[in-house]
């Protein structure tokens, strides 16, 4: 495990490793950051905000998350950034500190992940799934490989992002450090997201 210092941007949403996250840049701080990250090759860090500000408290953040890498970035019609960043790797906050312009900053402790697990046919139908996706995003996916469908963590993590979990299951599955078990949680809430047989 190695420790660094990097950027935090807290949204409502679960980054995932090796997930995409397409995003538009208003506020003047995250503009900042894009150029840093895009001028020294580094990455910023993507958290769950944990209590949305419309819930009359201020909003805080959960401690795992994400490291994102900034691959595209350009401007977009409304005149707006647009950047388009990838998941790399599960981090824990260790202490946060907020610069002048309102940007938060926070030393990680990155997690190692697991070694590669070759996929269980028990869980081929997980595999399944995913490759439907996959083949209705196509292009807008970037990166994909059928050899992917193969690996117990890849395909763990992309059915997280891709099933219309609640945020907070989704982050308890990031957290989960072994991708079997990740499978087998994702296998049992698989029926609420399945139509009922008709008679």
């Amino acid at each position: 495990m190695s420790s660094t210092h990097i950027p935090l941007f807290p949204l409502s949403t679960v980054l995932l490793p090796g997930g995409y996250l397409p995003l538009r840049i208003f506020e003047q701080r995250y503009i900042d950051m894009v150029s840093e990250c895009t001028g020294s090759g580094t990455c910023f860090g993507v958290c769950l905000i944990n209590n949305p500000e419309s819930s009359g408290q201020a909003a805080t953040h959960l401690r795992v998350g994400t490291t994102a890498e900034i691959y595209d970035f350009s401007t977009l019609e409304d005149g707006l950034l647009g950047i388009a960043a990838r998941g790399r790797q599960r981090f824990m906050i260790q202490k946060t500190t907020m610069r002048d312009n309102g940007l938060l900053m926070a030393d990680i402790e990155i997690l190692a992940e697991p070694a590669p697990v070759d996929l269980p046919e028990e869980f081929s139908v997980l595999a399944m799934i995913v490759g439907r996706f996959m083949e209705q995003l196509g292009n807008n996916y970037p990166g994909f490989k059928p050899d992917d469908l193969q690996d117990a963590g890849w395909v763990g993590y992309r059915l997280t992002e891709l099933l219309p979990l609640e945020n907070n299951e989704k982050q308890m599955l990031l957290q989960l450090e072994e991708p079997l078990e990740r499978l087998q949680l994702l296998l049992d809430v698989l029926p609420r997201f399945q139509e009922p047989e008709t008679t």
